[in-house]
C-alpha cells in the first residue's frame, strides 16, 4: 500500500492489519500452538457435583495407563496460598490474587477442577482421566437467582469501584406522582464469552524462572496473579502472548489451565501444555451472570421524565463476589430531577462471573432502552423525539459538563439514513406477505478510560523504528493502529516500524479491556515518541557533523522520513547513522485516567445510535434481520477500517443478545447444559444482514492526545435493544425475557398476524 508520507497523514487511515499477513498464512503463533521439546500434555478433570467435598479419590488405574507421567490431585498438589476472601480489599486485587488449583478437597462449583493428568500426549492425557475414580459428598447448594431474591444483599462496590447505589433528588415520591410512567421488571440470562481461541497455556521452567505462553488479554494481571499463586516475585514470571484469538473480557485473570500447567511444569522439570475444552470453558472461564432487572420511568405529559428508577438483580458467586456495574451508564445517559439506581446479589453454588464485553451496558441497556420506548409509545411520541427532549447539557448525576456529547447527532443521522420517517408507530401493521416488518432503535453510551501505561521506543542506525509494549492485541487491530501512531509523530513510513507486543519483559501497560486499549497504549508510544524526538534534536543540536548544530529545535518537522528546521533538511536514517550510530531509545508514559483533572471535571463518554429493520414470520415466530445501521460519535477515529470492525461486531453481538443467547443452567445441580457451539447459539454469517457504519467527525480534546474514545465494546451497547424493539414494533409482543426466541411470540402471534 503506498503510503502519503506526513506527518499527519496515517491516523485516522483505513490501513489494512500489519498482523493480517501472519494470521491469514498461518504463520501467527498462538498459545497452544508452541513448540518446545519435550513438553507433556495435561488434562484437567471437572467435579460431577456443584457442592461438596471428595470424599474419595482412586488415580491407580491412570497412573498405570501407557505415556501418563503424572497425576496431580488434592492429595499431592503442591502448597498453595488459601484462595482468600470473597471481596478483596481493593479492586486490583481481584486481578493479581492467588487462585489455587486443587488445593483442597473442597468442590465449589460444578467441573471445578479435581485432577490433572500429564502424558506425554494429549490423548494418552485424556484417555487416563477417564480412568480416575471419584466419590463425592455431595451438598445442598444454591442455584436458583429468581428464587432466593429474599436473600439479596447489596454489596460494598460493584465492578471498576463503581457506587452500588445512586440517588438524586426523591424518586420515591416523584415516580407515583408522575402523570405517565412505566414500571418493567425484564431478565437477561448467564451468557457466555466463548472466543475462538479456547484458554491454552504452555508453561516452562528454567530455574526459579517460569515462562508462560498463554492467551492474555492483560499480561501484568497474568504475571501478578501467577506470581502470588506460586509464592514467588513477579519479575521470576515470563507472560508470552503474542496473539489473542479473542477474550472479550475472559482472559483479563489467570484461569486453571495456566494454574495447573504451571505447577505441574514445576513438579515434572519439563514443559507442561494445558487447553481448555470448549465444554469446561462454561464453568471455569467466567460467564456474564443472570439478572432481573426493574425499571422505573416516570415523565410528565410533555414527555420530560421527572423520576428514573433502576434497580438490578444478580446472581453472583458464593466464594467471589462480582457485581457487574449494569445500572452504572444510567447515571449518565438522560435527564431526570428524581433519579435512583441499585445493585443487588443473590450468592449462587457456581464460579464467579467475569468482565463480558461491555459490562454493565450489554445487559443494562438491553433492558433499559427496551423500558424507554414502552414509555415513549405511552406518551404517544416518537422514540427519538422523546430521547430528544430527555437530553442533558451536563452529567446528571454527577454535576459536570460533558467532554463531547453528539448523542442527538448521532440519532438524528441515523434516521436520515436509515429512513425512519416511513416507521409506521402502530406495531403489527406492516407486512409483506406472511411477514411482519418492524423498526426499532436504541441509544447507545460507553464510558472513556485510559489506564496507566507505559512505551519503550529506539532508532537504529538504519531508521528502524521499534516499540516494545506488553500490550495485547486480541484482534482488534492494535499492532496497526500502534504503528500508525509511531509512523506518523516520527514522519516515517509505515515500514520503518515495528511494534513488538505480548510480552511481560516489555513496559507495563493497562493491556487490552475496557475499551481503553487504544488510547492507553497510543498514548504512552506517543508520549515515547517525542521523547525520543527530544533526543535526536539534542544529539543533532550538540553534534558538529549535524545540519542542526546550534540550531532552535522548536520548529523541527518530522515529515517525510526526514528532519526539517527552516531551510535545514536530511533524512532521519542518514542523520542518525551518523551522529548516534549506536541508536536512542526513550520511553513514554501516561497515568490512569481518574488521576486526572480531565476525568474528575469532566463526563467522558462515547455515544452512538442504533438502528434495525427486522422481519418475523407470521406462522413460524421466526425472527430475521433485514439491515442495521449505527451512527458513532466516539472522538477521533485512529483507524476507519479496525474501528468499523469493532462497531460490526458490537452490532452482531447486539442480535445475539437480543435473540439467541443463553447459557441454560440446570437449577437441580448447578451446571450449564448447553455448554457448546452446538447449543449456546451465536450469530453466524446467515442471521447477520448487511451492515452500516458511520463516524460522526468529532475530537474530544479531554481523552488523550489524539482526541479519540474507546470503541470496541460501544457497538454492543443498546444494539440488542434496537432489535427487541423492532421486533416489537413487527409484531406488538414485548418481550421482556432474553432472548427473544420464537416459542416467545408464537402465543400471541396469531391475534396479531390475522
Amino acid at each position: 500500500m503506498a503510503e502519503t508520507m506526513t506527518n499527519t497523514g496515517l491516523i485516522g487511515r483505513p490501513i489494512d492489519r500489519i498482523d493480517g499477513p501472519l494470521k491469514v498464512t498461518g504463520r501467527a503463533t498462538y498459545a497452544y500452538e508452541h513448540a518446545m521439546d519435550g513438553a507433556a500434555y495435561g488434562y484437567i478433570v471437572g467435579a460431577a457435583i456443584a457442592k461438596g467435598r471428595i470424599a474419595a479419590i482412586d488415580t491407580a488405574e491412570a497412573e498405570q495407563a501407557p505415556g501418563v507421567l503424572h497425576v496431580m490431585t488434592h492429595r499431592n498438589a503442591p502448597s498453595q496460598p488459601d484462595f482468600g476472601p470473597a471481596v478483596t480489599p481493593t479492586v486490583p486485587e481481584v486481578f493479581t490474587r492467588a487462585r489455587p488449583m486443587l488445593a483442597t478437597d473442597r468442590v465449589r462449583y460444578y467441573d471445578e477442577p479435581v485432577a490433572l493428568v500429564v502424558a506425554e500426549t494429549f490423548e494418552a492425557a485424556r484417555a487416563a482421566a477417564g480412568l480416575i475414580k471419584v466419590r463425592y459428598k455431595e451438598e445442598p447448594g444454591v442455584f436458583d437467582l429468581r428464587a432466593h431474591l429474599a436473600d439479596a444483599y447489596a454489596p460494598k462496590r460493584t465492578n471498576a469501584g463503581f457506587e452500588t447505589d445512586s440517588a438524586v433528588g426523591d424518586f420515591e415520591a416523584a415516580f407515583p406522582a408522575a402523570a405517565v410512567k412505566i414500571d418493567a421488571t425484564y431478565r437477561t440470562p448467564y451468557e457466555h464469552h466463548n472466543p475462538m481461541e479456547p484458554h491454552a497455556t504452555l508453561a516452562v521452567w528454567s530455574g526459579d524462572d517460569v515462562t508462560i505462553h498463554t492467551s492474555a488479554q492483560t499480561l501484568a494481571n497474568f504475571r501478578a496473579g501467577l506470581a502470588s499463586t506460586l509464592g514467588i516475585p513477579p519479575e521470576r514470571v515470563r507472560v508470552v502472548s503474542p496473539f489473542i484469538g479473542g477474550g472479550f473480557g475472559s482472559k483479563l485473570i489467570i484461569h486453571a489451565d495456566t494454574v495447573l500447567a504451571a505447577i505441574a511444569a514445576r513438579v515434572l522439570r519439563r514443559p507442561v501444555k494445558i487447553a481448555l475444552t470448549r465444554q469446561q470453558m462454561f464453568a471455569n472461564a467466567g460467564h456474564r451472570a443472570e439478572m432481573i432487572q426493574q425499571v422505573r420511568l416516570g415523565a410528565n405529559p410533555d414527555g420530560r421524565l421527572i423520576a428514573m428508577g433502576y434497580e438490578v438483580w444478580s446472581a453472583t458467586s458464593s466464594f467471589e463476589e462480582y457485581c457487574e456495574q449494569t445500572a452504572v451508564f444510567a447515571r449518565s445517559l438522560y435527564a431526570a430531577p428524581n433519579r435512583l439506581t441499585r445493585h443487588r446479589l443473590v450468592g449462587v453454588d457456581l464460579n464467579r462471573g467475569e468482565w463480558m464485553r461491555s459490562p454493565g451496558e450489554a445487559p443494562g441497556m438491553l433492558a433499559f432502552e427496551c423500558a424507554m420506548d414502552e414509555l415513549a409509545e405511552r406518551l404517544d411520541l416518537d422514540p427519538i423525539e422523546f430521547r430528544i427532549r430527555n437530553e442533558s447539557t451536563e452529567d446528571p448525576e454527577r454535576g459536570v459538563p460533558f467532554s463531547t456529547r453528539n448523542l442527538v447527532a448521532c440519532m438524528e443521522e441515523g434516521a436520515r439514513r436509515f429512513g425512519w420517517e416511513s416507521r409506521n408507530p402502530v406495531p403489527g401493521q406492516v407486512r409483506e406477505g406472511r411477514k411482519l416488518i418492524g423498526y426499532g432503535m436504541a441509544a447507545a453510551i460507553r464510558p472513556n478510560y485510559i489506564g496507566a501505561s507505559t512505551a519503550q521506543v529506539s532508532i537504529d542506525a538504519d531508521g528502524q523504528l521499534t516499540a516494545r509494549l506488553d500490550m495485547t492485541d486480541i484482534g482488534t487491530g492494535t499492532y496497526t493502529i500502534l504503528t500508525q501512531i509511531a509512523a506518523e509523530n516520527l514522519g516515517v513510513p509505515l515500514s520503518a516500524v515495528r511494534i513488538e507486543l505480548g510480552d511481560s519483559n516489555f513496559p507495563k501497560t493497562a493491556g487490552s479491556g475496557g475499551s481503553w486499549g487504544a488510547a492507553s497504549a497510543g498514548s504512552a508510544l506517543h508520549n515515547a515518541c517525542n521523547a525520543l524526538k527530544e533526543k535526536i534534536m539534542a544529539a543533532a543540536r550538540s553534534s558538529e557533523g549535524s545540519p542542526f548544530h546550534g540550531a532552535n529545535a522548536t520548529h523541527a518537522n518530522f515529515a517525510g522520513g526526514a528532519i526539517t528546521i527552516g531551510d535545514r533538511s536530511e533524512r532521519l536514517a542518514d542523520l542518525v547513522r551518523r551522529i548516534v550510530p549506536e541508536g536512542l531509545e526513550a520511553e513514554g508514559s501516561v497515568a490512569a485516567a481518574r488521576e486526572s483533572a480531565a476525568y474528575t471535571d469532566y463526563s467522558q463518554h462515547a455515544y452512538g445510535a442504533h438502528f434495525a429493520e427486522v422481519a418475523v414470520d407470521c406462522d413460524t415466530g421466526e425472527i430475521r434481520m433485514r439491515r442495521m445501521l449505527s451512527v458513532i460519535g466516539a472522538g477521533r477515529i485512529l483507524n476507519g477500517k479496525t474501528a468499523r470492525s469493532q462497531i460490526i461486531g458490537g452490532m452482531t453481538w447486539g442480535i445475539g443478545a437480543a435473540l439467541m443467547e443463553e447459557t441454560v443452567l440446570d437449577s437441580r445441580h448447578g451446571h450449564f447444559v448447553n455448554h457448546d457451539l452446538a447449543e449456546y447459539h451465536v450469530p453466524v454469517n446467515g442471521d447477520v444482514p448487511g451492515m452500516e457504519v458511520v463516524f460522526l467527525e468529532e475530537h474530544d480534546d479531554k481523552a488523550n492526545p489524539f482526541g479519540s474514545k474507546g470503541l470496541g465494546e460501544l457497538g454492543v451497547c443498546g444494539a440488542g435493544a434496537a432489535v427487541a424493539n423492532a421486533v416489537y414494533n413487527a409484531t406488538g409482543i414485548r418481550v421482556r425475557e432474553f432472548p427473544i426466541t420464537l416459542d416467545k411470540l408464537l402465543p400471541a402471534l396469531p391475534s396479531t398476524a390475522i
